[in-house]
């Protein structure tokens, strides 16, 4: 694409993002004088698209009220960026999203995109497995870079060995050779599961953390085996943070779930105590925790019997709520 013709994309895409623009703004965000802007007004005329001329003070220029543009025109970074969105979308089973929504804007992306960024997004979809998560968060997360991620999945496709720089949750970096066997998107995070060869063990990586990566020569047999998800959801449970929670707690495992999900807790059903036939069941309830003062207004949301069996740390801050909750309800004016 031409220089000229880029710049004059460009201020279609100005024009329509916003209302009224100046002409000093639109020469400075397009890096060229007042005289070129007009001519690349001119330009988008000729195309039939109405800009519109407005004067005085605070005038520029706009596009017509109640026109239609054109489809979107994206760069190959930008349609993968929203196919990475869309499949994001799609694991977190977002309420606003249907899925027949996301998958057929996830198809006509797919269409859009070069022959060459089409292949290697082909072989993302078909490499990562999806697993569906009914956690909504509404803080930001990551989003790991389109070259690694389409590294990676190249490399659980072909069963490719990767080297990699890569930085922990604390922010340390190390460098990593890896066997990486699955790869799996869990709210609107993307994971890989691999060997680390230098440590000899399992491990789990999440994407937006690798600075860099590369694929390395040979070929390794990836181990055989179902339920990637179930396993990665599950590990997050099992992480070793410095508390251990365990609680007993009446109600059923799906009003359980709803604010203990499976990426949190440990559900186990046990015998309950001297309930009737009719009463909810009883579960025993890990939680692995780096931090406890979270755990006090979970258990409050509950709103069903719970016992707390371990930490005593957590009767107190407990204790603590009860009593700014009492205090709250008895206060007056």
């Amino acid at each position: 694409m031409t220089r000229p013709t880029s710049r004059v994309l460009q201020l279609l895409e100005l024009l329509q993002s916003s209302g009224t623009r100046t002409v000093g703004e639109l020469a400075g965000r397009l890096e060229v004088d007042e005289r070129t802007v007009r001519r690349y007004v001119g330009h988008l005329l000729d195309l039939e698209i109405p800009v519109e001329s407005v004067r005085g003070r605070y005038g520029g220029y706009r596009i017509a009220a109640g026109y239609r543009m054109p489809p979107l025109m994206l760069s190959g970074d930008e349609a993968l960026a929203v196919l990475f969105g869309l499949v994001a979308i799609r694991t977190a089973q977002n309420p606003g999203v249907s899925a027949a929504a996301a998958e057929t804007a996830i198809a006509k992306i797919r269409r859009a995109l070069p022959e060459r960024l089409a292949g290697r997004a082909r072989t993302l979809l078909d490499s990562a497995v999806l697993a569906p998560s009914s956690t909504h968060s509404s803080t930001h997360v990551p989003v790991p870079d389109a070259e690694v991620l389409l590294t990676v999945a190249d490399a659980v496709h072909l069963s490719l060995p990767l080297a990699m720089r890569y930085r922990s949750g604390d922010g340390i970096p190390s460098e990593r050779t890896i066997h990486p066997y699955e790869l799996v998107a869990y709210a609107g995070r993307w994971y890989v599961v691999a060997l680390d060869t230098q440590r000899r063990e399992e491990r789990t990586f999440r994407l937006d953390r690798i600075a860099g990566v590369r694929t390395l020569p040979g070929t390794f047999r990836p181990p055989v085996r179902d339920g990637a998800p179930a396993r990665l959801v599950e590990g997050f449970a099992r992480a070793d943070y410095e508390h251990h929670v365990v609680l007993r707690i009446q109600a059923g495992k799906e009003h359980i779930e709803a604010r203990l999900p499976p990426s949190v807790a440990i559900l186990e059903q046990v015998p309950a105590p001297t309930d009737g036939p009719d009463a909810p069941p009883w579960f025993r309830v890990d939680i692995r925790a780096a931090r406890l003062d979270w755990i006090p207004a979970v258990i409050a949301a509950l709103d069903c019997p719970v016992v707390i069996d371990a930490p005593g740390e957590l009767r107190k801050l407990v204790s603590q709520l009860a009593k700014r909750l009492t205090a709250a309800a008895t206060a007056t004016a």
